[in-house]
């Protein structure tokens, strides 16, 4: 599905070097998680998979579906099947949750929406996320909670069906229930498109309670210093960051 071959990354105002000979392999189906502490590149890693403009890739390829994706733009990985569930979701006024998702579904599948399926999908997804009928006709994300927000995205998951999803600190700002539901649509979308990827990166394990990775990677300084299942997952928040080194573990799919 996607395979990230020694990828260097500067900022592109100051230059600054932020991920290092970073490589990571994710099949098809599988759930992979990055920790790491703040400011160690895991949002930025999320943000060059997706093609943010503000970062450049000095050496080293993206390969995603045996393409690379290098010299694509933001908008041609995401008719690819990629997604990015952001940590802080732009706000747009003036854009409807329903215009927003119009757009998005007709230059995905490049046909006219069938506004009776539109709709009907629309409703479930509301339901299934336990929001409120009106938050389809507001202003992308205007005025929404840390938890509409982060439910919101989630919603645009289930509307447009991705292949591969990233989700940067789905978990952060949402209380237990949030959290709760919020997972159980994502395991849920996972169980009826099986062959789906998933990259979640956090810095607690506790969502990693409720969607089960298949690997776990230890980020620090710009690199994956540690691989292993979710025990290590565990094992770091209970012993911290202090002490990972470069040994990987034999289960790693480095």
């Amino acid at each position: 599905m996607l395979e990230i071959d020694k990828i260097n990354v500067i900022t592109k105002d100051s230059k600054n070097k932020i991920l290092k000979d970073l490589s990571l392999k994710i099949d098809d189906g599988e759930i992979h998680a990055i920790m790491g502490p703040n400011g160690t590149g895991k949002s930025t890693l999320s943000k060059v998979i997706m093609g943010n403009y503000k970062y450049e890739i000095t050496s080293g390829d993206i390969i995603f579906d045996n393409k690379s994706i290098i010299n694509l733009s933001v908008d041609e990985r995401a008719k690819l099947g990629i997604f990015l569930a952001m940590q802080d979701p732009t706000i747009i006024d003036g854009v409807t949750n329903s215009e927003f998702l119009k757009t998005a579904t007709t230059e995905l599948t490049g046909e006219r929406i069938n506004y009776f399926d539109f709709i009907k999908g629309i409703d479930k997804c509301l339901n299934d996320l336990e929001l409120s009928e009106d938050m389809i006709h507001r202003s992308l994300n205007k005025g929404f909670s840390g938890g509409e927000k982060k439910k919101n995205e989630i919603l645009q998951l289930k509307m447009l069906k991705p292949k591969f999803i990233i989700l940067d600190e789905i978990d952060s700002g949402l209380d237990v229930d949030s959290l709760k539901v919020v997972c159980r649509n994502i395991n849920e979308y996972l169980k009826e498109n099986k062959d789906t990827s998933v990259l979640i990166i956090t810095h607690y394990p506790r969502i990693l309670e409720y969607i089960k990775p298949d690997y776990v990677h230890i980020m620090t300084d710009g690199k994956i210093k540690k691989s292993g299942d979710i025990e290590l997952a565990f094992e770091t928040e209970k012993n911290g960051y202090i002490g990972i080194n470069d040994v990987r573990k034999k289960s790693s799919n480095e």
